[in-house]
């Protein structure tokens, strides 16, 4: 099963199945706020990628709580790249992040964008939510990220539009003028255009339902 608000990440999520020839998913267009009814269980996993942030986190945790089997687990999972140690790049200069976002913010304003709002501001992390739920206390395991991963100048700009922070239609008429300027500052920095790019390492915050 999988579930995502927005059509358009459903019909990537698809292809990126089709292609590795998993047929047995069903597709769900629905919000986590929507559970259990658009898509009841029971389950023994139930996954965020980078997406819990967005919902009603204690509301939810305890509707995943109650659609759980015994001893089922909820995985939010994220990419932590702060207190992490970073390897050694393989060469090419790291993707100058920093900077890209100041042009983001240049573009954009100082607060967030997400959708036709603005994104939340968290202060808060998983666990302190999730302590105060039915679930065991949680905890977290790291997965090493990809230590030599590349991109060239597209690929990064492309990441960036890629983002509900900084999606195309946000720039509204002046996105070609952002992606120019994105462009200028990579080419600064690498005129080869191939930039290492380490994504941080893979966090894991794993609740499970008591047995």
């Amino acid at each position: 099963m999988g579930l995502d608000p927005d059509p358009a990440m459903l019909a990537e999520a698809r292809r990126a199945a089709d292609k590795q020839g998993v047929a047995n998913i069903r597709w769900v267009c629905a919000r986590a706020e929507d559970l259990p009814v658009a898509a009841p269980g029971p389950y023994r996993l139930v996954a965020f990628g980078q997406s819990f942030h967005w919902t009603d986190e204690a509301r939810v945790a305890e509707t995943v709580y109650d659609m759980l089997e015994t001893g089922g687990a909820l995985a939010l999972i994220v990419h932590s790249v702060e207190g992490r140690p970073a390897p050694r790049s393989p060469g090419p200069p790291p993707i100058p992040h920093a900077e890209i976002r100041a042009l983001v913010e240049k573009y954009l304003g100082s607060t967030p964008r997400a959708g036709r709002g603005a994104a939340p501001v968290r202060t808060h992390r998983f666990e302190d939510v999730l302590v105060r739920t039915r679930f065991d206390p949680p905890r977290s395991i790291f997965a090493p990220g990809i230590p030599d991963l590349v991109r060239n100048s597209e690929s990064v700009l492309s990441g960036y539009f890629s983002m509900s922070s900084s999606a195309p239609h946000l720039f509204g008429d002046r996105v070609e003028d952002f992606a120019r300027e994105v462009r200028e500052l990579l080419a600064a920095r690498s005129p080869e255009g191939v930039f290492w790019d380490w994504p941080g390492d893979t966090e894991i915050v794993l609740a499970t339902k008591p047995r």
